[in-house]
């Protein structure tokens, strides 16, 4: 089984390019638990939320390896849950950091327009870069194998099709 994780800023196209690969391949689509947390509860965010986050997150990744389908995609990860903990608080609590990793990560460039959807935080341009750089970081010091996608949609879409593909064999 391969988990593909996509990763990064917001509004860079991870998740709906992840739900457009998952109809292409057939395969199980695990969705960002903490939009739907924000969306529900708000973006009024604590510490024990995004541990909360995180634990629901891994729950859902968990339950879509079930019947080891061969290819899973994971629209975010802990991984990415510790991103935030390190922007909003300065921090990030080992346990954001123990979970287990994808075999692969897609890495998404801040370099696409923003949009505000309600749930967003990081929209100015510096922060925007920060958070992509905290992101990066994480999966560099985890050991992480990744790929970095960027350039305009349909650049972005080719190459997430095509690291997939060579991620399958």
């Amino acid at each position: 089984m391969i988990r593909v994780c996509f990763h990064g800023a917001e509004g860079t196209g991870k998740s709906t390019l992840a739900g457009v690969l998952a109809k292409e391949w057939g395969c199980p689509l695990v969705p960002e638990y903490g939009r739907t947390h924000a969306e529900t509860a708000g973006t009024d965010f604590t510490m024990d939320h995004l541990l909360a986050i995180a634990r629901e997150q891994d729950r859902l990744m968990q339950c879509a390896r079930a019947g080891a389908p061969p290819l899973v995609l994971l629209d975010t990860d802990p991984l990415m849950t510790a991103a935030w903990a390190q922007m909003l608080f300065g921090q990030i609590p080992g346990e954001l950091l123990a979970y287990d990793k994808a075999e692969l990560y897609l890495l998404f460039a801040p370099d696409v327009p923003w949009v505000y959807d309600g749930t967003r935080f990081f929209g100015l341009h510096e922060a925007r870069r920060q958070f992509s750089d905290v992101a990066e970081d994480l999966l560099r010091r985890t050991g992480v194998r990744y790929e970095t996608i960027g350039g305009d949609w349909q650049a972005r879409e080719a190459a997430a099709r095509a690291a997939i593909a060579a991620a399958l064999g």
